[in-house]
């Protein structure tokens, strides 16, 4: 609750109060995607994308609509 943002991007001087934060924001320097995608080897820079792009493969619709039921 202190507010800390100990770790700084070396690049552009962003601070973030989390390690894997940091990590991840690297990434837009870099442009490294280390979770590539089994079934057609797309890569994302984040495993969360990658969980959203697997959907396309699979076909899982996790969000209803309450109002009419098409999910989505």
């Amino acid at each position: 609750h202190t507010g800390d943002r100990p770790f700084a991007c070396a690049l552009c001087g962003k601070a973030f109060k989390q390690s894997n934060a940091l990590a991840s924001h690297e990434r837009v320097h870099t442009g490294e995607r280390p979770f590539a995608c089994r079934t057609c080897g797309k890569a994302f820079k984040q495993s969360s994308y990658l969980a959203v792009h697997q959907r396309a493969h699979t076909g899982e619709r996790p969000y209803g609509c309450e109002a009419c039921g098409k999910a989505f």
